[in-house]
C-alpha cells in the first residue's frame, strides 16, 4: 500500500518501551532549555506537563505496536492525566510547542534507542503520530473553549438576573469583571423582545455592535424578553440605537444611566416598567427612554413613575410660583390657545408666551408639543392628588 508504514519489529517495540522514562526526562529537559514559558510555570504545572509528555510517549509506543498503524486511533484521552484547569494555564500555541519539542527529542534519540535498522520505521511512525497528536490537542482546547463558553453564558445570565432583581453587589461586579466587563461608570439597561432565530447568534451580534462603539455589554435571553446591560455609556439613546436592530419586533426601552453596575437595578426597574407600559404608546420611537414613558408607566400603576412626574414636573412649577401653574392649566384647558388663555387670565398674549417658555425651561417640556402637553397634564393631576392634604 503506497505510503504505508513498515511493520514494527518486536525488538524496536521493546526498546521503545524501556526508553519511555529516559525520553520523557530528555523532553522535559529540552523544554526547560528552549521554552521560556515552561520555565515560568509553577512547579505543579511543570509536573503535570511532564506527565502529559510521558503519557504521550507511552501512547506512541502502544500505537506503534498496533498491527494496523495506518489507521491510528489517537484521541484526546492522551491528555486525560492533566487537570482541566491546565488549558487555562498553557495556551494551544504553547501546547503545539510542547508537542514539537517532545517529538524532536524522540526523533533525535531514535538511533540510540532502537538501532539503525529500525530507525527509519520509527521516524515515519513519529511523524504520523505527531499529526494525530496535533488533532487531539485541538480537540482538547475546542472542548475546553466550548465548556467555558457555556459556563460564561450561565454566569452572564445570573449577573443580568441579579441586576434585574436589584441585587447587584461586589460579588456580581467581580463576576462581571471575570467576563471582561471593564466599565466603571455610565451603565444603563436596555430591554426589548427576543427575535426569532438562534438566541446565541443574537447575543453575539449585540456584543459585536457594543464593542464597535467601545461599550461593554452583558446579555441574557429571558423567554420573550431580551435584556442588555451596557457599560461606558455617555448618551443612552445613542448607545441603545446601536443595538436596537438586534431586538425583535416591538418596543425597545432604555433605562436611565446610573453610576456603575451596582446601581444598575434602578435602570433595570425603569426599563422593565417602560417595556410593560410601552404598548400604550404605539408611535413611540425605537428605542425609547423609560423617562419618556413616564405617563404610561404612571397610568399602568408604576409608583416610581408617579413620584417622578410629581418631583420633576409639578413641584418645580409650583415652586416657581403660582402663575406658571395657573397659566399651564388655562393653556391646557383652552386646547392650547394663547389668545383664549390670555383672555381667561386677563393678561397680554405675550405674557402667556413668556410664561410658556418659562414652563419649558423649568420642566424641559414644551406645552405646545402634544406629547409634552400630555405629560404636563398628567403631572398636574398627579401633583394635585399626591400633594393634597386629603390625599389618601
Amino acid at each position: 500500500m503506497p505510503g504505508s508504514m513498515e511493520r514494527p519489529t518486536a525488538a524496536a517495540t521493546r526498546q521503545l518501551e524501556k526508553s519511555v522514562g529516559t525520553l520523557t526526562q530528555a523532553a522535559i529537559t529540552q523544554m526547560h532549555a528552549e521554552l521560556p514559558w515552561f520555565r515560568a510555570l509553577a512547579a505543579e504545572d511543570r509536573s503535570w506537563i511532564g506527565l502529559i509528555a510521558g503519557a504521550g510517549i507511552s501512547s506512541f509506543v502502544d500505537w506503534y505496536r498496533d498491527d494496523n498503524p495506518d489507521s491510528p486511533a489517537v484521541t484526546s484521552d492522551v491528555f486525560g492525566t492533566a487537570p482541566r484547569e491546565l488549558t487555562g494555564v498553557v495556551t494551544l500555541q504553547q501546547t503545539v510547542e510542547m508537542v514539537r519539542t517532545t517529538i524532536g527529542v524522540v526523533e533525535a534519540h531514535v538511533d540510540e534507542v532502537v538501532g539503525s535498522s529500525d530507525a527509519q520505521s520509527v521516524r515515519e511512525a513519529v511523524m504520523r503520530y505527531s499529526r494525530e497528536i496535533a488533532f487531539a490537542a485541538a480537540e482538547v482546547y475546542a472542548r475546553a473553549a466550548e465548556q467555558r463558553g457555556a459556563w460564561d453564558a450561565r454566569l452572564e445570565a445570573l449577573i443580568v438576573d441579579s441586576v434585574l432583581r436589584g441585587e447587584a453587589d461586589d460579588a456580581v461586579r467581580s463576576r462581571a469583571t471575570a467576563l471582561g466587563w471593564a466599565s466603571t461608570s455610565g451603565v444603563c439597561v436596555v430591554l426589548g423582545f427576543t427575535p426569532h432565530g438562534d438566541s446565541a447568534t443574537v447575543v453575539d451580534a449585540i456584543k459585536r455592535s457594543a464593542r464597535a462603539r467601545r461599550l461593554d455589554a452583558l446579555c441574557a435571553v429571558q423567554g420573550e424578553r431580551l435584556v442588555v446591560v451596557l457599560g461606558g455609556v455617555d448618551d443612552p439613546d445613542k448607545a441603545a440605537s446601536g443595538i436596537a436592530d438586534h431586538f425583535g419586533d416591538g418596543a425597545v426601552v432604555t433605562g436611565p444611566v446610573v453610576a456603575d453596575l451596582l446601581g444598575a437595578g434602578r435602570s433595570a426597574r425603569s426599563a422593565v416598567a417602560g417595556l410593560r407600559a410601552a404598548v400604550a404608546w404605539p408611535q413611540a420611537p425605537r428605542p425609547v427612554s423609560s423617562n419618556d414613558l413616564l405617563p404610561e408607566r404612571a397610568l399602568s400603576g408604576d409608583g416610581h413613575a408617579r413620584r417622578e412626574l410629581v418631583t420633576t414636573v409639578f413641584e418645580p412649577l409650583r415652586d416657581a410660583g403660582s402663575t406658571l401653574l395657573d397659566t399651564l392649566t388655562a393653556y391646557l384647558d383652552t386646547s392650547g390657545s394663547i389668545e383664549a388663555t390670555s383672555r381667561l387670565l386677563f393678561v397680554h398674549p405675550n405674557t402667556v408666551r413668556y410664561r410658556l417658555r418659562r414652563i419649558a425651561d423649568v420642566t424641559g417640556l414644551s406645552p405646545s408639543d402634544a406629547r409634552d402637553a400630555y405629560t404636563l397634564r398628567l403631572a398636574l393631576t398627579l401633583g394635585r392628588l399626591l400633594t393634597s392634604p386629603v390625599a389618601l
